[in-house]
């Protein structure tokens, strides 16, 4: 965890260096778009993934009952 904020630092400040405003980014149109494209898959992995772990979980309640 530590090293995955230490991986956001760095990312921020060469942004910075090269001159890149990420609110420019975020609050433009196209990224706009992009962040919602990218955060409905994440959604859908999110589904995915905790349907799979229920189901899981309902296996081994059933193993042992």
């Amino acid at each position: 965890m530590v090293r995955f904020i230490i991986l956001i630092i760095i990312l921020i400040l060469a942004l910075s260096y090269f001159g890149i405003s990420i609110r420019d980014i975020a609050q433009s149109p196209t990224g706009e778009d992009n962040f919602t494209f990218v955060w409905n898959y994440v959604k859908d992995g999110w589904e995915i993934i905790t349907a799979i772990l229920a189901g899981l979980i309902e296996a081994v309640r059933n193993v042992f009952s």
